[in-house]
């Protein structure tokens, strides 16, 4: 935002230098980001009277002038423009001055007549005929009466182009300052002075405008307010040289009267406006409704834009002649023949404007300015301010009354005062009426108890809010330094240090950490073959995405983990240990944010007995982690694993993940010819299951006794199975029982299998004899044989 002192002093005029305002506008915060001195690069440029205009005695093109620059000096100076006079008042460029783009104009000859300095057009002092519009693009400056036309005065001064501009960063919860006025109260502020501004008031007109123009609201939700005003017997003429500055210093082209004053406005009052010929109005009603689904419209840029319903349209009985505050149609403006003008003045939902801007890919000063949801009551001050200057500009007859629809007025909000609260909040210790005279000098007001917060400022909505807006007019540099409360030591949280500590134990198992992005397209869903009826296809879409790959937020980390471990594998890596702590989101409502559930998700290729690997390394987790019951069972009912190659792991019943390799389908999905290995592990169910805290168990005091059993049993008999049995047969002198063979051969029939344990039994209160152990593993074979398992002889 670009603030014109010189227009900031109709509401505030400071005392201080230029750069001091700037630094405690921006302790206070309005943070400026520099200061601009118009005109500053042109130096010795000064206003003259041309006295004498001869022809130049060796060329048919150039004429010799005697030009006043002052007193009673006159210099000599050649030019070859068309349009200089005697009598003309010019800006002159003398002996070593400079010239808009930095360039150094010095005296010499020209055709063997000495030339004392160089008469200027626009161009050379930076300027354009939208600045001066009586003047030409192609010749030489000729000041107008509305310049100061004294000899020899420097030329910024006699145009008017000597304004200092100050440019703001203005955060998007603070559109109250994208204007003159609230750029003045946070100045006024920030000085410890009330702001005093004269509330435009409806100048009084003819006729009644309930007889030419009707306004009706189809969709409050996106339309808040809508005020139309109407002026006839128009002149559209250039604005005068004073308003016509003020756009310039804030960079906005001047156009013509009626433009100007909605720019004007809208740079004055933060609120954008609008300014159409009533005849391009069908049947002069005016209706804010939405688009139907392939309406057209084409833009004040020419271009022809396809609306959907979503979309908000300012339309007439048959047409949408405005995409409501974006741009306006491209018969919506003024033309040199309007003499009967509507302006409008509304206000809109915000989000839906940077919707509709972001998908018809135009973002304009008007959509920039209403995305940020501005004030609904400061719709009828703007009207009243433009009325005001169409007045003061006799630019035409104003019409008595508004065309005013305002279907759910915006009221105050109000917040109980708590000082102690607010000194407590902050660290300071200040009185009622200092907090209250703070408040005061930002526009709040308080009443019975109560804060009454203005609507323009919708930032303000709790005591912590209120106790900011104090805490900076006070100054941060003033709040004395005390120690933070709370927990603020800077410690992992338990869930931080349990990722730290599952990441530590991966990576010494020779795995590599990897980073992927949280978002990809729904194609990658189908790449695993995701059932299309599986919940997982019910996923969080992006409204802005990156690209047409990054559309949704993922809802299971696997794509993500394969599409890492295929570019490893193309890119030649003949072997890949990876593991991610991915964060998978799943929708709960539209009102509400999706769950977010982070997924230990572990991947591997190129090594030999890549699942008997993997297995080992979340055993070997499991075991740092203090998780003991634990088990794998086979599982087929994933389609992204190899049916046969599959199990689910549980920890004390509950299923907290999966362990397999991936199916070769999905693997050609991939275009990759390897083998991948993957596990998924729920993060939050190994937090709840860990058991972290380490107890001293001391050396076995009496020896083992180990034995060895080998079973047959079923081809498809699990193998936890058998231990599971073994284990509750033999009961708590089982130290240990290790799997160390299993065999399918000729030796024994086609559909069994041979396994083979290493069981070690101790008791810790003696050793145990021969007789002991036997019983015990004649109660596990008992058990086994009940199910149908015998000892292999």
């Amino acid at each position: 935002m670009k603030l014109s002192k010189k227009w900031l002093k109709d509401y505030y005029d400071y005392s201080v230098s230029d750069k001091e305002f700037a630094d405690n506008m921006t302790m206070t915060g309005s943070k400026v980001e520099g200061i601009e001195i118009e005109g500053a690069m042109l130096s010795n440029i000064v206003v003259g009277q041309v006295i004498t205009v001869e022809p130049h005695s060796n060329s048919d093109h150039l004429f010799v002038c005697s030009v006043n620059v002052g007193g009673n000096k006159n210099i000599q100076i050649v030019t070859g423009a068309q349009n200089v006079c005697a009598g003309d008042f010019v800006p002159v460029a003398l002996d070593n001055s400079t010239i808009h783009g930095g360039k150094t104009i010095k005296k010499g000859e020209i055709r063997g007549v000495e030339s004392n300095g160089m008469l200027c057009s626009l161009a050379e002092l930076g300027l354009t005929v939208m600045d001066f519009p009586y003047s030409i693009s192609d010749g030489i400056f000729i000041l107008g009466e509305d310049c100061v036309k004294t000899p020899g005065m420097d030329i910024r001064e006699s145009i008017g182009l000597d304004d200092t501009v100050f440019e703001f960063e203005i955060t998007s919860n603070r559109p109250d300052c994208l204007s003159v006025i609230g750029l003045a109260r946070e100045a006024s502020a920030s000085f410890g002075d009330l702001l005093q501004i004269d509330e435009p008031v409806t100048p009084s007109g003819k006729g009644n405008i309930n007889n030419l123009l009707e306004v009706s609201i189809s969709d409050s939700g996106k339309c808040y307010r809508y005020i139309g005003a109407v002026v006839e017997n128009v002149k559209v003429e250039p604005s005068p040289r004073w308003l016509r500055e003020r756009l310039r210093a804030s960079g906005v082209r001047p156009i013509n009267n009626i433009v100007d004053i909605t720019n004007y406005v809208m740079l004055e009052y933060g609120q954008p406006m609008h300014a159409f010929d009533i005849n391009l109005v069908e049947n002069r009603k005016i209706i804010v409704r939405t688009a139907a689904q392939g309406e057209k419209i084409v833009t004040l840029d020419g271009i022809e834009r396809s609306l959907t319903p979503d979309m908000l349209v300012i339309a007439d009985s048959n047409k949408p002649i405005a995409i409501a505050g974006v741009m306006g149609g491209e018969f919506s403006g003024i033309l040199e023949n309007t003499t009967t003008v509507v302006f409008e003045s509304a206000s809109f939902n915000g989000a839906n404007v940077r919707s509709t801007a972001k998908k018809l890919g135009m973002r304009t000063e008007s959509s920039s300015r209403f995305e940020k949801q501005l004030d609904p009551n400061a719709c009828i001050k703007a009207m009243n301010r433009a009325l005001e200057l169409v007045k003061v500009l006799g630019a035409g007859e104003i019409i008595t009354g508004l065309a005013d629809c305002y279907p759910l007025p915006k009221t105050c909000t109000e917040i109980p005062f708590n000082t102690d609260w607010i000194n407590e909040f902050i660290g300071i210790n200040l009185s009622y009426s200092q907090q209250e005279n703070y408040l005061n000098l930002l526009g709040f007001s308080v009443e019975n108890g109560n804060v009454i917060v203005p609507t323009f400022r919708q930032d303000i909505e709790h005591l912590a809010d209120l106790s900011e807006e104090i805490a900076r007019l006070y100054g941060y540099e003033n709040i004395p330094n005390r120690e933070l409360t709370g927990i603020a030591d800077g410690r992992l949280t338990q869930m931080q240090s349990f990722e730290v500590l599952v990441s530590d134990t991966l990576l010494s198992c020779g795995y590599t950490e990897v980073q992927t992005y949280s978002f990809y397209s729904p194609k990658c869903l189908d790449k695993i073959l995701l059932p299309e009826d599986s919940e997982l296809r019910n996923y969080v879409k992006i409204l802005n995405p990156l690209g047409e790959d990054t559309g949704i937020m993922r809802t299971t980390a696997l794509p993500s983990m394969l599409e890492v471990l295929a570019y490893n594998f193309k890119h030649k890596n003949t072997a890949a240990k990876l593991f991610e702590i991915a964060t998978e989101y799943h929708p709960v409502s539209e009102e509400e944010l999706p769950d977010e559930n982070p997924k230990l998700i572990i991947g591997a290729y190129g090594h030999e007995n890549g699942y008997l690997m993997l297995k080992g390394c979340i055993e070997e987790l499991f075991d740092v982690l203090g998780i003991i019951n634990f088990s794998f069972s086979a599982d087929n009912s994933n389609i992204s694993y190899h049916p046969s190659r599959c199990a689910l792991i549980s920890v004390d019943g509950d299923n907290v993940g999966l362990i397999g390799e991936i199916n070769p389908l999905v693997s050609d999905n991939y275009e990759v010819n390897t083998r991948f290995y993957v596990a998924e592990l729920d993060m939050e169910l190994l937090f709840k299951a860990k058991n972290l805290l380490k107890l001293y168990t001391p050396m076995p005091k009496f020896p083992p006794v180990d034995r060895d059993l080998s079973l047959l049993c079923d081809k498809n008999t699990p193998v936890q199975k058998l231990k599971e049995l073994i284990s509750e047969a033999v009961g708590e002198l089982m130290e240990s029982i290790e799997l160390f063979d299993i065999y399918e051969g000729k030796q024994i029939p086609a559909d069994k299998k041979s396994v083979a344990f290493s069981l070690r039994l101790r008791s810790a209160q003696k050793t145990l004899t021969d007789e002991e152990a036997d019983a015990l593993m004649n109660n596990a074979i008992k058990t086994l044989s009940s199910h149908g398992i015998t000892i292999r002889t």
